[in-house]
């Protein structure tokens, strides 16, 4: 099978609608769904047709999104864990949020609290109440109603380090969070202090399970597999990927379910390292790796994702992106693919609807894939 899809980014929607995501569109859940609804009526009155929704990139899925859903704590996953650490919040009116860095910086791992303390912070409760709150609103609107659909009669909240109904947990993986936090002395402690770096990951990993499960359990969301961005894996060698994130990662498909594993950037020397990651189900590269060396590594039944490259995306001439389309599809053999875009302010959309009608085209006049039985 052969899909494509696609996110419009907060700087997108701000310069479009004039859309201000300041610090009440992450903490007000009745702002962030005004907001969050306004934004995709735009998209489905603008892209009639293409499977394109605003959402974070890579996280949100317009199969798994209606206007039922209410977002509680939509914040990027290693933010919230950084704000745990002590990190200030830093919103953007018109773009993506951040936080200050290196909140665990100059810290001994003696001094990093147990992850479960984490459920007890001030953020934490605020996110319980907001979903409670949600939860209860809802009751007492289906209070007199047995037999009416929850999307006609109240809000479903999706908490954090989730973007959908679908269940699939969200966080970014280790050492992109450790990068987060820490800065490049993570990358240091990798080649210089081993354990001191392991331990970093390992907690890291644990405080995502946690958090990740008491969101699951409070807001009735079972996980049904888990999205981890290692958008650093591309600076680093296969090596230190199997050294460091094949078993940190590997231990939160075991305790979470399976795997959708996203590398930024050109991530072909990595795939073999990424093979050996337990309960891997689904790979999100970036548009420079190769996917015949993929498909080699993973056959043709594994869903592979793969990014159209923001280069492509920023011409005049469609020409790169449908050329770059065309190696993928030839590289791709026939295997179960998906081509993914993030659409951010400068982009030329005329590259995404040549992108769009490519696929369509392609669909049409290919044979169903085993892939596909």
């Amino acid at each position: 099978m052969i899909t494509i899809s696609g996110t419009l980014s907060k700087g997108w929607m701000a310069k479009t609608l004039g859309v201000v995501f300041d610090r009440d569109y992450y903490f007000e859940p009745s702002r962030r769904y005004t907001i969050d609804c306004q934004c995709n009526e735009y998209a489905a009155e603008k892209f009639a047709g293409m499977e394109l929704f605003y959402s974070e990139s890579n996280l949100g899925q317009s199969d798994y999104w209606d206007k039922s859903q209410i977002q509680i704590g939509g914040i990027q996953p290693n933010m919230i864990l950084g704000m745990l650490l002590g990190a200030d919040f830093i919103p953007r009116d018109n773009g993506d949020a951040d936080i200050t860095p290196g909140c665990l910086a100059g810290k001994n791992t003696a001094e990093m609290p147990r992850p479960e303390s984490l459920l007890g912070h001030p953020l934490i409760t605020l996110f319980d109440e907001q979903i409670r709150q949600v939860q209860d609103d809802s009751r007492r609107k289906l209070r007199g109603f047995p037999n009416a659909k929850r999307r006609v009669w109240g809000l479903r909240p999706i908490p954090p380090f989730f973007w959908d109904i679908s269940g699939r947990a969200t966080i970014h993986g280790a050492v992109t969070s450790a990068a987060k936090f820490l800065g490049e002395n993570i990358f240091m402690d990798m080649m210089t202090e081993p354990q001191r770096a392991l331990k970093i990951l390992h907690w890291i990993a644990e405080a995502f399970i946690v958090l990740c499960r008491h969101f699951s359990e409070i807001a009735d969301l079972p996980i049904t597999g888990v999205h981890v961005g290692e958008c650093s894996a591309c600076i680093v060698g296969p090596e230190l990927i199997e050294r460091f994130v094949v078993p940190v990662t590997s231990k939160i498909g075991r305790e979470l379910g399976p795997i959708r594993l996203h590398s930024c950037g050109a991530s072909t020397g990595l795939l073999e390292a990424f093979s050996k990651v337990t309960n891997l189900y689904s790979l999100d590269l970036g548009g420079d790796t190769s996917i015949s060396r993929a498909r080699e590594v993973f056959g043709e039944k594994m869903l592979i994702s793969v990014a159209a490259l923001p280069h492509d995306m920023s011409v005049e001439s469609t020409e790169p992106i449908l050329s770059w389309a065309k190696r993928v599809a030839e590289e791709n053999n026939g295997g179960n693919l998906e081509y993914v875009y993030h659409l951010e302010p400068g982009y030329n959309i005329n590259t995404i609807y040549a992108l769009t009608d490519f696929v369509k085209t392609l669909r049409a006049s290919q044979p169903q894939s085993s892939a596909e039985l």
